[in-house]
């Protein structure tokens, strides 16, 4: 199915005709991150509309969208977006892999601090795992924490996603002049 030209339709609308149009995809992929030192791991998975969206194409703004709505949020003196235009206006991006999908969601979704010094420290803040290797049931949920086993290579419970560096996300190409004069990056 070809995806209707979306340049300048509202994101939720977009949203909503991949919802109507497109069968979800279930990705195995899970991301566990942890934010902070006092609180339990979190585990983001992607929606399956959201997946189907995604590896579509046409659909979803680039990420850097949401960092310049995340810069505004930041100032001390914010009360409402005044450029949420860009949500809508700017040209969506194409069809992804599940893999760069995955990316895509760590930058839009996990907190910067995490995935830019994700491997920083005595260990990994954040990793790719699939389904199968997080706890079946959610006994515990409140101590859950990235394994110590993780970090020594003891455990091949990570799967970390590799691929091409020409199959990755180029996030050079997504930015735009706007994202450069507004120094959001830098």
């Amino acid at each position: 199915m070809n995806t209707p030209e979306f340049k300048g339709t509202h994101l939720f609308e977009r949203l909503l005709w991949a919802k109507e149009n497109l069968e979800p995809v279930q990705s195995d992929y899970r991301v566990v991150f942890e934010s902070d030192v006092d609180s339990p791991a979190s585990i983001l998975v992607a929606d399956p509309n959201w997946m189907a969206a995604a590896k579509q194409g046409g659909i979803l703004p680039p990420v850097w969208v949401y960092w310049l709505l995340a810069a505004d949020e930041a100032h001390p003196d914010f009360k409402k977006h005044t450029r949420g235009y860009l949500l809508h206006d700017t040209q969506p991006i194409g069809p992804l892999t599940e893999e760069q999908a995955i990316e895509y969601l760590i930058y839009k979704d996990v907190p910067r601090h995490v995935w830019e010094n994700y491997n920083k420290g005595n260990k990994p803040n954040l990793i790719i795992c699939n389904k199968s290797q997080l706890p079946k049931t959610r006994e515990w949920r409140n101590a859950w924490s990235i394994s110590d086993e993780v970090v020594s290579g003891n455990i091949e419970t990570v799967q970390s996603i590799e691929y091409q560096e020409t199959e990755g996300l180029d996030l050079t190409e997504m930015f735009s002049e706007e994202l450069n004069r507004s120094k959001v990056y830098a």
